[in-house]
C-alpha cells in the first residue's frame, strides 16, 4: 500500500470515528427497531444464550442473529446502554468508508476516491444510519461488497481471480443473510440480473465457481437457520 494511501485511510478512520460515535449515547433509543435489537441483545447477555434471539425472553422469529451478536459484543465491552447499541454501527460506518475509498481508487485514483468517501460520510442519510441501532447499515455494506465482487468476477481482467471474487461474494451475501434473512439474496439477485440483461446475459463463468459460491453462501448464511 502506497504512503499516501494510508495517510488517507488513517484520516477517514478518524473522521468517520469524529463523526459517527461523537454524542453516540447522549440520545435514548427511541426506534421501536432500535429498542427491540438492543433489548436482544441484553437478554442474549443474561441467558448466555446466542443462538436463539429473544424478547422478553420469548424466541424472535423476525431477525437472524448476526447483529445482535454485534451488539451484544459491544455490550460486554462499553456496558449495556445506547452507546453500547449503537456502536456496531459506528464501525461499520467507519468501515463503510474506508471500502469506498479503496474501491474508488480501483476505480480511478486516490483522490475520487477519497472525494466519494467524504461526500458519503457527509450525507444526511448515512450520518443518521451511522448513528443509529438498527440493522440496515451492516446489512447494506454486506449487500454492496456481495454485489462490488460478483462484478469483478465478471470483469475479464480478473479471470485470474474469479474464484477468490466468486467466494468473496458468497461470504459478504451470507453475512447479509444473517443480518437479516433471504432478502439480501433477493435483492443481489434482482440486481445482478439487471446486470445480466444489460450485458445481454453474456458472462464467463465456470460451474467449480459456481459450488463455491452456493456452498459458501449456503454455510455462511444458512447454517444458523439449520441450527
Amino acid at each position: 500500500m502506497k504512503r499516501n494511501s494510508v495517510v488517507f485511510s488513517v484520516w477517514i478512520v478518524v473522521i468517520g470515528a469524529l463523526l459517527f460515535t461523537t454524542g453516540l449515547g447522549r440520545v435514548h433509543l427511541f426506534d421501536w427497531d432500535e429498542i427491540n435489537f438492543a433489548e436482544s441483545a441484553r437478554e442474549m447477555l443474561v441467558s448466555g444464550d446466542y443462538l436463539d434471539v429473544q424478547i422478553n425472553f420469548e424466541t424472535f422469529w423476525e431477525k437472524p442473529p448476526l447483529f445482535i451478536w454485534m451488539q451484544a459484543f459491544s455490550m460486554k465491552l462499553f456496558g449495556v446502554n445506547e452507546f453500547a447499541a449503537r456502536f456496531p454501527n459506528a464501525l461499520a460506518g467507519i468501515i463503510t468508508l474506508l471500502v469506498l475509498f479503496f474501491i474508488g481508487k480501483r476505480l480511478r485514483d486516490e483522490s475520487f476516491g477519497l472525494l466519494w468517501s467524504l461526500l458519503y460520510a457527509c450525507s444526511f442519510l448515512p450520518f443518521f444510519y451511522f448513528k443509529s441501532g438498527i440493522i440496515d447499515p451492516w446489512f447494506n455494506l454486506f449487500i454492496f461488497l456481495g454485489i462490488y465482487f460478483m462484478i469483478r468476477y465478471t470483469l475479464p481482467e480478473h479471470n485470474d481471480r474469479q474464484g477468490l471474487h466468486a467466494v468473496l461474494s458468497a461470504f459478504f451475501l451470507g453475512l447479509a443473510t444473517l443480518t437479516k434473512g433471504p432478502v439480501g439474496f433477493l435483492i443481489f439477485a434482482l440486481c445482478f440480473f439487471v446486470f445480466l440483461v444489460l450485458r445481454r446475459f453474456r458472462i464467463d463463468f465456470r460451474w467449480k465457481h459456481v459450488l463455491a459460491f452456493i456452498g459458501v453462501f449456503a454455510i455462511v448464511g444458512g447454517l444458523w437457520f439449520i441450527l
